[in-house]
């Protein structure tokens, strides 16, 4: 067993001899020749790409996140637009009821006025005909009256009754 030792003990895996050391460079560099033709370019374009779609997608992002905040700033206006001409609207409607109160109680005041009036009116009017009646009433008796003391003071005075029938035919004639 002690002979093989020595053996291995002189064994080395790797001897860099300078013929070994020139086939590996020119192996390793027509390796890399290869790989950079063949591999390294279209792994580098696929980089490129894919680096070119995630730009392009972050340039998306970015004007999205832009359009999103022009369309947030677009609602808000809008939103105050409306409120506005909600509060435009409000106010219109009360204007138009207080107006229409208004006019309805003035309508009502001319109408309580007009009623009034025409009411005061007819009480005048029937007030005056009632008092028309009574001093018609009064003028009948008065006439009654007088007839009566007329008659008793003409029924025996022929003078008197001449007189009379002379009226009577000069009233006949006009």
């Amino acid at each position: 067993m002690n002979s093989s030792l020595i053996i291995l003990a002189g064994f080395a895996p790797f001897q860099p001899t300078p013929g070994l050391a020139l086939w590996s460079l020119l192996i390793f560099l027509l390796f890399w020749w290869l790989m950079s033709k063949y591999a390294f370019k279209p792994i580098m374009e696929g980089i490129k790409t894919r680096e070119n779609h995630i730009q392009s997608a972050l340039d998306e992002a970015k004007k999205a996140r832009e359009e999103m905040a022009n369309m947030q700033a677009e609602n808000d206006a809008l939103l105050a637009e409306a409120r506005e001409q909600r509060a435009t609207i409000l106010k219109e409607a009360t204007d138009a009821k207080n107006s229409i109160i208004a006019e309805a109680k003035d309508k009502a005041k001319e109408e309580a006025q007009r009623i009034s009036t025409n009411a005061k009116q007819e009480i005048e009017n029937e007030r005056k005909a009632a008092l028309l009646g009574v001093k018609n009433k009064v003028g009948n008796m008065a006439i009654d009256i007088a007839e009566k003391v007329i008659k008793k003071e003409l029924k025996g005075n022929p003078e008197h009754e001449d007189f009379v029938n002379k009226l009577v035919q000069e009233v006949n004639l006009n």
